[in-house]
């Protein structure tokens, strides 16, 4: 998939991309440290992380497609190109949180039952996986910025 209605698919799937992961991260972390919003968001959250493990590859996919129309690269664009190849495993990661929260929520409604270490668990690989994604969201975006419009803001 190259183009969408005459438009790149990748700055369309990117932008998806760059709402819905630090998004999803965010509701998962959320869903780890209460129990109320997994009742209610885990589902959401799921389908969030299958559509983000989808989009990846496509948003790669054209991505270099367009790294490819052109015979010289910048720095920064080689920089992105590279750091694009992350996302994968950032998608992985969350939809790994989010089955795991998908379980917890299961035994959850099964057997009703403190499980004090099952939810510390739960809580830090929630945590880690959704910051490291958020953090690496932002540093393929902002190379992939920077290397189309340039340096837009100093500080």
């Amino acid at each position: 998939m190259t183009t969408i209605f005459g438009l790149p698919a990748h700055a369309l799937l990117v932008h998806g991309l760059v709402v819905l992961a630090p998004l999803t991260a965010g509701l998962q972390i959320l869903c780890a440290l209460w129990p109320a919003a997994r009742r209610r968001f885990v589902w959401l959250v799921l389908a969030f992380s299958v559509a983000i493990v989808v989009m990846s590859p496509l948003a790669v996919s054209a991505g270099e497609w367009l790294y490819g129309r052109e015979e010289e690269h910048s720095p920064i664009l080689e920089t992105h190109e590279e750091r694009g190849e992350w996302m994968i495993y950032f998608a992985v990661g969350l939809l790994v949180v989010s089955v795991v929260l998908a379980v917890q929520h299961w035994l959850e409604t099964r057997k009703p039952r403190k499980r004090t270490l099952l939810n510390v668990a739960v809580v830090v690989l929630a945590v880690v996986v959704g910051v490291s994604s958020m953090v690496g969201v932002v540093r393929i975006g902002h190379s992939g910025t920077e290397a189309k419009w340039g340096v837009i803001a100093d500080g």
